[in-house]
This record gives structure tokens, sequence and C-alpha cells, in this order.
């Protein structure tokens, strides 16, 4: 027998919808790696940062890989089978990044972890669809929650780091799915979701190459900087590795009967406007790591409350969720309510350029954070609808994995690589530009100390300005570009449905008249009927 729900029959509906949201609120956080505790492993292990930074890149590489078999993955097991040993195996990967030193072992378990995350997310993903309906008020409801449980996962792990240590959040994450797993074990039933599949038909070549060629890439990423990119050999190896590894991987695509991606969509035009939207949205969100040397390196926050930034964030994203599910219910265009989200990432970069100042206070951040929660979930919502929309399940799910990757890692990656190498350059011309004020009249031994700190924390500043103000410039642009986009629909479709007293529009009235008028040139011709 078969059955497309979750959970056993006697299982009241109101039971399943929560045990539903504790799925989403415990699964969709976990990570290798937590952005809030980063410091702390870093402290906690003796290792760089740039391991942890490959770990949290590998998560999302994980799902990526995941995302074209997980409906053949899906159809394979039984429900109840299958997601009670995905949450001892989450279980367990945060125990061992819980009792582990060794920074290569979280890059294993997160790229592992992101790959059986999407399994689980793919078995509350349909039922939720289901149960709504339409698929824009399910991301509007789905990211909203989503992204308010991430910022929320985020701070609690460097607040544990602070009260206990880092190692509590990973040992508190897996109590959490082993009893999930317990609960899941009772109330889901043990059925097929549908006609059972072989998996001898997955290609497990092609989701290696997948892996390693944006593994790769997620090496040079996290490693360039500190290695000074192509002057080191492993990241020039690194660089190869991973454009051979894209070309294996599309050579293959093209000889197999069951291909593991699909590129045909790609020459969808609103695939293709979707991918450039997004690679602007990993610009505004590469802006992270200026915000963080600002508040870590010039107002002096410690991790925790630098961590808390990102609750500042919530109330944006829930607006942003709620205007998305009202504005998916009433099908309106979606160009203004992407506009208004790219107008907000580009208001919040606008106030943080005026800002960025030593005097700067706790309460200034709320407005921009605000503008920043807003901007990021309801491009998360409209550009990912936009970009998947009029697509079969087939072509969605063959392409979605490098769509999910570019995303989120390759576009904010990018965007995050260049901020950190311009960040350097800008702040070492600052200090040479400062420095012509500094002599022996105004500079005393003394004082030499406090006058270089000061002078740093203003390059600093300085660098972060001139960042922030190219990303301005680029983003009136990207507002130009969205204003004058069509979206899908006539260019000058606001011109056709202007109202007139006759209820059509001039366009309209005007081809009646020109049509009456070649009907009666016709009659004319033809002469009286016989």
């Amino acid at each position: 027998m078969y059955n497309k729900g979750l959970y056993n029959d006697w299982v009241p509906k109101p039971v399943q919808l929560l045990l539903i949201v504790l799925l989403l609120a415990v699964v969709m956080p976990i990570g290798g790696v937590y952005t809030g505790n980063i410091s702390s492993l870093v402290s906690g292990t003796g290792a760089m940062t740039e391991y942890f930074m490959w770990a949290n890149y590998a998560t999302t590489i994980g799902m990526g890989a995941c995302m074209p078999v997980v409906l053949r993955i899906k159809m394979r097991f039984k429900v109840r089978d299958k997601m009670v040993l995905l949450l001892v195996l989450l279980g367990l990967l945060s125990y061992v990044n819980g009792t582990t030193l060794q920074p290569m072992i979280f890059v294993f378990t997160a790229l592992v972890i992101g790959f059986l995350k999407m399994m689980v997310t793919i078995e509350l993903f349909l039922p939720l669809m289901a149960m709504i309906g339409n698929r824009g008020i399910f991301y509007g409801a789905f990211y909203t929650f989503v992204l308010v449980m991430n910022q929320i996962a985020t701070y609690y792990a460097a607040e544990f780091a602070l009260l206990y240590n880092w190692q509590q959040f990973y040992l508190f994450t897996a109590v959490l799915c082993f009893i999930l797993a317990l609960i899941h074990w009772i109330f889901m039933h043990n059925k097929y979701f549908a006609l059972k599949v072989p998996l001898h038909y997955i290609d497990w070549l092609s989701i290696l190459l997948f892996i390693s060629t944006f593994m790769f890439s997620a090496y040079v990423y996290s490693f360039g900087k500190q290695q000074d990119w192509f002057n080191s050999r492993n990241i020039l190896y690194a660089s190869i590795a991973a454009f051979v590894s894209f070309a294996l991987l599309s050579i293959r695509q093209l000889t197999l009967k069951r291909p593991y991606l699909s590129f045909k969509i790609f020459t969808k035009n609103n695939v293709q406007h979707g991918l450039f939207m997004l690679f602007w949205l990993g610009m505004f969100l590469g802006t992270a790591s200026i915000q963080n040397t600002f508040a870590v390196g010039v107002l002096g926050y410690d991790q925790l409350t630098n961590t808390r930034l990102s609750l500042l964030m919530i109330p944006g994203i829930i607006l942003a969720g709620v205007i998305a599910i009202f504005w998916f219910k009433k099908e309106k265009p979606l160009k203004m309510y992407i506009f208004s989200g790219f107008a907000a990432m580009v208001g919040y970069v606008i106030i943080m350029y005026f800002s960025m100042v030593l005097e700067f206070n706790y309460e200034n951040w709320y407005l921009p954070m605000f503008l920043k929660g807003y901007g990021m979930c309801s491009l998360f919502i409209s550009v990912w609808f936009y970009t998947l929309d009029k697509l079969e399940m087939d072509e969605m799910l063959a392409a979605i994995g490098l769509v999910l990757v570019w995303r989120t890692f390759l576009a904010v990656g990018i965007f995050s690589t260049l901020y950190s190498w311009f960040q350097y350059r800008f702040q070492v011309t600052a200090v040479g530009d400062l420095a012509v004020y500094i002599d022996g009249m105004t500079v005393t031994p003394q004082t030499l100390a406090n006058n270089m700190k000061t002078l740093q924390l203003n390059a600093i500043i300085v660098s972060g300005k001139k960042i922030f103000g190219y990303i301005i410039l680029t983003g009136f642009g990207v507002l130009l570009y969205i204003i004058t986009h069509h979206f899908g629909r006539w260019r000058f479709q606001y011109i056709r449905f202007i109202r007139v007293l006759g209820g059509k529009s001039v366009i309209a009235r005007r081809r009646l008249h020109e049509r009456k008028k070649i009907l009666e040139e016709i009659k004319d011709a033809a002469g009286p009927a016989i």
C-alpha cells in the first residue's frame, strides 16, 4: 500500500502539523558549523578560520548534490524507516562535531549533513505544499520560517559557546535529533510514498564530480586570501581540479540516458534572468563580512553581541513573508515585490555607508538590519519563485541543485572573496593617506600608540565605506534593470490596459474600429448577395 502523507491515520491533523513544524525547526538550521560560533571553534580547536568557512560552504554543496536524486530516494524506502534513520544519522554527526578537534572532520560531516538534511526537507516539502496548495504562498511561509530559525540557531550557538563551551550546542542538537527520531518511530506510518523504484539508476559518479567541482571551488574561496591566491600552488591546483571536474560532469550528462543534471532549463528566459538576479543578491549578502569587520574590529563587539545583530533581521523577515503571502494570494505581478527587496538592500547599504563612524550606537543597527532582513527574505522567496516558475517537476529537481549552489554558495562566495581582497587593499591605501597627518609636532612618543590605533580604525572604516559606495552604484543599476525587465509579461502592458469610459483601452477601441472598417470594405467589394 502507498501513503502520500507522513503519519498514521489515527494521528490528529493538528498534531501532524505540530510534528512537521518541530522537524523543520530542528533540522533546517542544522549544519556542520554555525556562523555564530566560528570564533569559538577557532579558539577551541586551534585551527584556522578558513577550515570552518570551508565547512560552512560544504553544507550547501551537500544539499545541492542531493537535490537531483532526492525524489528517487524518497520513493525507494518506507517513510518511517528512512526518516528515523536520517534523524539518527544527523544526531550522530552532530555528536561527532561536538567531540572532535580535527577541522577536516567538520568539513566532511558538514557535507554529509547537507546531503542528509535535503532528504528530510523533501519529506516535509511535499506534504506542506500539498496542504497549502499555492506554490507562492508556500514559499512565503516556508522561507520565512526557515530564515527565522536560522537566525535563532546562529544566536543560540554563540550563547551556548559563551555560557558553556562550543561543544554543548552540538550535543544539544544531537539529543533533539534522537528525541525526534523516537517520536517519529511512534507516529509515522511504515508505508511507501509511491511505487517502489530502484536506486541503481542513480549515477553516483556524477554526484562525486558535482561534489568535487564545488568543494575545490569552496577551498579556493576559503583559503585564497590566506595563501595569497594564485601565488599558492594549492590554490592553483584546486582551481584546475574544479574546472576539470565540472568539464567531466558536463560531458557525462550529455552521454547518460538518465542524466544526473539537466542543463536544458538554463536556456529558458526566466531561469537566465533569475540566476542573474540571484548573482546580485549574493553581492548584498556578501556584505556580512564587511559588517562583521566593522562590528567586531571597529566597535569592539564580542561574538555574542555581534551575533545578536542577526536577531534584528527577524522583524524584516517576518514582514517580507507576510507581504509575500498576500502578494501571491492576490496574484499580483512579481516586479514590484522583487523591486522592493532590492530597494531594501540598497537602503541597507546606503545607511551603512553614512553611519560607519566610531560613535556608532547599538540602536543605530535597528533600521539597517530590518531592511536587510526584509530584502533577504523577499528576494529568497520572489526570485526563487520566478526562476523555477513554469518548470516541470522532473526539470526542476534535475537543475535545482545547481541553482541552490549558485544562490547560496557561488554568488555569496565570489563577492565575499572580492570584498575581503578589496578591503585589505583599500585599508593599506587609507593608512598611507592618513599617515600624512602624523608628524613629530602633533604626535609625541607618549601618544603614538593611541593615535596609531585610531588611525587603523579609521582606515578600516574608509575601506568599508569605499566598498559600500561601489555597491550602492551597482545597486542602482540593479534597480534600473528590475524596473525595466518584463518578468514574462508584455513590456507595454500598462499602456494596453489604460481604462476609458467605454471600459476598453484606447488601443483596443482603435483595433475594433479598424476591424469594422475592413469588414465594411470587404462587403462593398463583394457586392450584394445573390
